[in-house]
């Protein structure tokens, strides 16, 4: 029936498992949760408290083998023939959050349940993870690999990038292979809360690697629809056009310690976090200039 997924990286699952366990068994389903340490340097023998229960298995890998093929190796895995992917920092908040996915599990369909962040008695600290998550993944209808149903054997067919290590836009590279080969994808409201929120300048350093890799993505040739399904490429593709890109390169390094000084306070602002990284990708294409860029000359 049921067999669900987690990659895991330094991070507590035990509360996670505790309450997908007693939710799969109060549903008497056929189940399994796997839970695949990626490389982990923390929490290990909190986690390995896991595999005391029935139907979970915990397997540790000592070396990170990245974001696109843990996910591969845990469908691998899997022995039934829904694959329920959820990120090790999510929290259930739920009693119906498994039975909800039951009634989804169809043979030709893919189902997001969504994301939702927790926003009351937050430090400032979290306020630029927080208004993202809130104002654009908790309401978009992209697809997310944070918690979602996908049928084992679509997921045979259409596999995550291994090639894609670094972090950063495999998610959008796998929804639109999904949708490039008619699979439908469903999204309903079966959200978990996203609890594992980075500081503001971690999460600025995380965009900035997110830029370089769909920067090197797309420069690869192996993926010329990023153009068009990533807004800033096609921000980026508009200012190259207009010969634009020293300009806004100039205002980016004038403006960052005003960038800086917003984005990492109280109520930072989506609209400079958007010219924040349209500049940095700007930055990081004239560090590359001795790569050809016609795929954006002519957009």
């Amino acid at each position: 029936m049921l067999s669900i997924l987690i990659p895991t990286y330094n991070y507590n699952i035990t509360n996670l498992v505790n309450d997908l366990h007693q939710q799969a068994e109060m549903l008497g389903i056929a189940f399994e949760i796997i839970v695949m340490e990626d490389g982990s340097q923390a929490f290990l023998e909190e986690n390995q408290s896991v595999e005391s229960q029935h139907f979970v298995r915990r397997i540790v890998l000592t070396a990170n083998i990245g974001r696109s093929a843990i996910r591969n190796r845990l469908a691998e895995e899997a022995k039934y023939d829904f694959l329920l992917f959820l990120d090790c920092d999510a929290e259930v908040d739920n009693v119906d959050f498994l039975k909800n996915y039951l009634s989804h599990c169809h043979k030709n369909t893919v189902t997001v349940g969504g994301t939702k962040y927790s926003v009351d008695n937050q430090p400032n600290k979290y306020s630029l993870r927080l208004k993202y998550g809130t104002e654009r993944e908790a309401t978009g209808k992209n697809f997310t690999t944070f918690n979602f149903l996908i049928p084992k054997e679509i997921f045979q067919t259409i596999r995550f990038d291994e090639t894609i290590r670094t972090y950063g836009y495999e998610d959008l590279i796998f929804g639109y292979e999904l949708k490039t080969n008619n699979i439908p994808i469903l999204y309903i409201d079966n959200p978990l809360i996203h609890k594992g929120l980075d500081e503001n300048k971690v999460f600025l350093q995380k965009a900035e690697t997110g830029i370089k890799n769909l920067y090197d993505l797309y420069q690869s040739g192996r993926y010329p629809f990023l153009s068009k399904e990533s807004k800033i490429l096609s921000f980026f593709a508009t200012v190259r056009k207009y010969r634009l890109q020293t300009f806004i390169l100039l205002l980016f390094r004038i403006l960052t310690p005003i960038f800086a000084k917003n984005l990492t306070g109280k109520n930072p602002s989506l609209f400079l976090f958007d010219f924040y990284k349209l500049g940095y990708l700007c930055k990081n294409a004239k560090n590359n200039n001795n790569k050809p860029l016609s795929f954006l000359e002519h957009p």
